[in-house]
């Protein structure tokens, strides 16, 4: 296990295991097909409560909506993570060609951003 950033890739450029089940789960998460589920947990929770069934019943509603929320949030911390990580990359592509053209030459610095604005396509 390693404590790296989340939108750090290996040597290929490729995702990860972890990164593409994170990027698929983002994807489902932000489906119309996501929302109708929780609208149909949400309710289910609701039901289970103004019918007043047995206590277990309500544990199980309130413990599927505490995971959902849980993994909501993992996920939209691994998503924020990832999105900051591209940003910073091409921010500091964009400073490093800027100071390559200010003193006149065009080098590493300008491959590096042309990659940098291509970051999209990998993922």
């Amino acid at each position: 296990m390693t404590l790296e950033h989340p939108a750090e890739k290996g040597p290929d450029g490729r995702l990860g295991r972890f990164e593409r089940l994170a990027e698929l789960a983002s994807n489902f998460t932000s489906s119309p097909v996501f929302s109708v589920l929780c609208v149909l947990l949400v309710a289910g929770f609701v039901v289970v409560h103004l019918a007043g069934l047995d206590m277990a019943w309500q544990l199980l509603a309130g413990d599927a909506m505490a995971a959902v929320s849980l993994l909501l949030l993992a996920l939209l911390k691994n998503s924020e993570r990832r999105a900051e990580h591209a940003i910073q990359q091409k921010l500091d592509a964009i400073a490093a060609a800027l100071l390559e053209q200010q003193e006149g030459e065009w080098g590493q610095a300008h491959e590096d951003l042309q990659e940098a604005i291509g970051i999209e396509d990998r993922r």
